[in-house]
């Protein structure tokens, strides 16, 4: 019996379980984990010969300066990585990627400037991330959402600026936050922060100690006390007027929108146009400032006042119409179907579908009425009556494109 337990114990000695590269120390814990502890050795490298049941591996303290795809590539089982106090200034992306069981990732007190946000993706189980004390200057969007078992997030002594909206969304089981001694522009676009630390359970470690480097008006302030008043979110109001588009008997009529925003910083006003036809997003004004319409963009005019107009507006132009007011704080948006009818009884060539068709309590709107915001998740219909003469030819619009700017005036 004794030979044979010599030889188990030495077949057990020589497994791979056990394997241990030279510059660590293995063990195994009460919990059955495999512990690799190659803390403290002046390593520069991750060591080779790493057994692939570890679950737990220090490697801090020593002087590792990068993390190549494969480096942890014998460690599959990994779930729990230390990496603080080395020199790591990259982590090649695909490096943490092979590791679905981490639990706890420390890369605090390094020197990384970027990290390979890709990577967590696939680590789902992931509870505790530690990045302090390194050089981050940006966590792009998205790049946290999925961890939801992620408890305890340090980004705090780096070089954050701003964070994207949203950058906490999606994490249920977040409980501490560190984000203090960043150098934060507390502008508007880092509003959302201070709204969401106000309404959230989650433990904003040393808040005070979370401020603001910039604007000069804020330095020093804490990023959960940026004044409401600064940053107000969009809102927005839609008005419209037409007529004809010329004098000419045969002309047709100009459909002109007016969004009205108002909100701090200003916000910037785009269109979304959805036609049978087409689909148009504009970003910004497409008459320039001589009123001159800008290259490929003569149909549609969008002034920078807030004006939209549709000269020749004819039933190809049916559609929705959608003012979108967009500032740092948020966006807010007014649509309006347009129809248009020629007969005694416009509301009876409203499409069928229309919920306002032909309903004695249906909207209408007189030129120049203003289109409640109150209302603005509904589809306000306009319907426009035009002549029975024939519309104008292709040289006569070219005409009305270059006097419509005068008949703007006042809107301008």
């Amino acid at each position: 019996m004794r030979p044979l337990l010599g030889v188990l114990a030495l077949v057990t000695l020589l497994s791979p379980g056990l394997a241990c590269p030279t510059p660590c120390s293995c063990s195994t814990k009460k919990n059955g984990r495999l512990l690799a502890e190659c803390a403290y050795r002046e390593l520069r490298d991750v060591p080779r010969g790493l057994s692939p049941n570890v679950t737990i591996l220090t490697l801090s303290a020593n002087r590792l300066g990068r993390l190549g795809r494969a480096s942890l590539a014998e460690v599959p089982e990994l779930q729990s990585l230390w990496l603080g106090y080395n020199h790591i200034s990259s982590v090649e992306p695909g490096a943490f990627a092979a590791l679905p069981h981490l639990k706890n990732l420390d890369l605090s007190h390094n020197r990384l400037a970027d990290f390979p946000w890709q990577d967590l993706r696939n680590l789902s189980a992931l509870q505790i991330l530690k990045l302090s004390n390194n050089r981050l200057v940006t966590v792009p969007r998205g790049a946290l959402a999925g961890l939801r078992e992620l408890r305890s997030l340090w980004l705090n002594d780096n070089e954050l600026a701003t964070l994207a909206r949203g950058t906490f969304e999606g994490l249920p089981a977040l409980a501490q936050l560190q984000l203090f001694h960043n150098p934060f522009n507390c502008s508007c676009k880092l509003f959302w922060l201070k709204e969401w630390a106000h309404d959230t359970s989650v433990v904003l470690s040393r808040a005070g100690s979370t401020l603001c480097a910039a604007p000069a008006r804020l330095r020093g302030r804490p990023v959960t006390d940026i004044p409401g008043a600064l940053c107000v979110p969009p809102s927005a109001q839609l008005t419209y007027l037409s007529g004809p588009a010329a004098a000419g008997p045969r002309d047709g009529l100009t459909l002109t929108l007016h969004c009205s925003v108002a909100g701090s910083p200003p916000p910037e006003i785009r269109w979304q146009i959805r036609t049978a036809q087409r689909r148009v997003d504009i970003h910004g004004p497409t008459v320039a400032r001589d009123g001159g319409a800008k290259a490929g963009r003569q149909r549609f005019l969008a002034f920078k006042n807030g004006t939209m107009a549709i000269p020749d507006f004819g039933k190809e132009d049916e559609g929705t119409y959608t003012c979108v007011a967009v500032n740092d704080v948020g966006t807010r948006d007014v649509s309006v179907n347009v129809a248009l009818a020629g007969s005694a009884n416009p509301a009876e060539e409203l499409p069928r579908d229309d919920p306002q068709a032909g309903h004695p309590g249906g909207h209408s709107c007189a030129k120049g009425d203003e289109l409640d915001p109150s209302g603005m998740g509904e589809k306000l219909v306009i319907v426009y009556r035009v002549a029975g003469q024939a519309r104008s030819g292709a040289g006569a619009r070219e005409f009305r494109l270059g006097i419509l700017p005068l008949a703007l005036g006042l809107l301008l």
